[in-house]
């Protein structure tokens, strides 16, 4: 407890910022309270701007640089600050230091939440890899989403608000992705290897074009199925990775792939047509896994949602003492919380692998080698 005054919205404080913490924001405190900060950088003094008080964290925003760090670069985007557009994180920090951050992000999410210690984590090769194609951080991503609201004003949204911003460029966005206004139906192509997949322009895909082949590439090269095996491709999707696993593993093997939405299995089956080896599955995960009754599989592929597979999947894949678990994740504290309970169960983390699939953004992906 505090006697301080309550921050409120509106207040400027200056403050040093300190380290960085998931979601894009940097931690400073003020006034008896922890402030979760945008705009900044870790080292800086910066006057801040409080944007959202709750119980549980105060949100601000750096109005002001007062001391500078030496990562700091002008934002090429005029829509990246306080009160612009909420979908860039980090325009503001050189892009080979947005990668350092985010190591750090994994780094700390891997010892908060997956219990992990310093010796654990030297052993592994945590560096966030810059993916081909875009080394000024632009013009990667495949679709944007714009925002419209009831008067018919399109553009992107303010942080953590529904208002919003006349963005009428992303910057992020790859050369002839939708602009706001305009409608572009029908299927939208997407190869892999040699091998296309048709899907409706809302379907689930990879946004940063180069991240399939990089994931693909990482799974295949720490899974390392063979010819016979058996594999599950659990939250298939589209059937990115059974494709290439029944590649692998040949006629004489079998992939099962699995995957709750209608329309990605719809796109698997047209993608993977000639692949007889592979057996989709419309249905949820936990129920397949409650439902089955198979022999474990040699390996599994994970590639769940943001907020992981959770404890019981984890337990289930376990108690079959499935010898080799390759998971890919997009968010790092996910990811964490399960590799806890991975190692609890006896598994260990043998490699993990890092991209930076989403410049300017917090965000990353991972890809992880669970071996019992």
């Amino acid at each position: 407890m505090t006697d301080a005054a309550p921050l409120t919205i509106g207040d400027e404080r200056v403050v040093t910022i300190g380290p960085i913490a998931h979601g894009g924001h940097f931690i400073a405190h003020s006034d008896g309270r922890t402030l979760f900060v945008r705009h900044a950088i870790t080292g800086e003094t910066v006057r801040v701007r409080v944007t959202d008080v709750n119980r549980k964290m105060v949100r601000a925003d750096a109005i002001e640089v007062l001391e500078p760090d030496p990562d700091r670069v002008d934002a090429p985007c005029s829509w990246a600050h306080a009160d612009g557009c909420g979908g860039c994180d980090f325009q503001h920090i050189a892009v080979e230091a947005q990668r350092r951050m985010k190591q750090e992000v994994l780094t700390d999410a891997l010892r908060r939440f997956g219990r992990f210690s310093d010796d654990d984590l030297a052993a592994l090769d945590l560096t966030v890899r810059e993916l081909p194609g875009h080394p000024d951080g632009l013009h990667w991503r495949s679709r944007v989403t714009w925002a419209e609201d009831a008067d018919g004003n399109r553009g992107l949204r303010r942080h953590h608000s529904h208002h919003i911003v006349p963005v009428d460029r992303c910057l992020i966005a790859a050369d002839g992705v939708d602009v706001p206004g305009e409608t572009r139906p029908g299927k939208v192509v997407h190869t892999v290897r040699d091998r296309t997949w048709r899907m409706e322009r809302d379907g689930f895909w990879q946004v940063h074009e180069a991240l399939p082949e990089a994931l693909v590439g990482a799974v295949l090269e720490m899974g390392r199925p063979a010819p016979g095996q058996t594999w599950w491709d659990l939250y298939a999707g589209a059937g990115l990775f059974a494709a290439f696993l029944a590649e692998a593993v040949g006629a004489e093997g079998h992939v099962a792939a699995v995957e709750s939405a209608e329309s990605a299995v719809k796109s698997a089956r047209r993608a993977l047509h000639d692949l007889p080896q592979v057996a989709l599955h419309h249905s949820d995960v936990t129920a397949w896994l409650r439902d089955i009754d198979h022999d474990a599989p040699d390996g599994i592929v994970l590639d769940p949602p943001r907020s992981g597979v959770g404890a019981e999947v984890v337990a289930m894949i376990t108690a079959a003492e499935v010898p080799s678990v390759v998971y890919v994740a997009c968010d790092p504290v996910a990811l964490a919380r399960d590799a806890a309970d991975f190692r609890a169960a006896g598994y260990r983390l043998s490699a993990i692998r890092a991209f930076d699939a989403f410049p300017m953004t917090h965000h990353l992906e991972t890809v992880g080698h669970f071996v019992r």
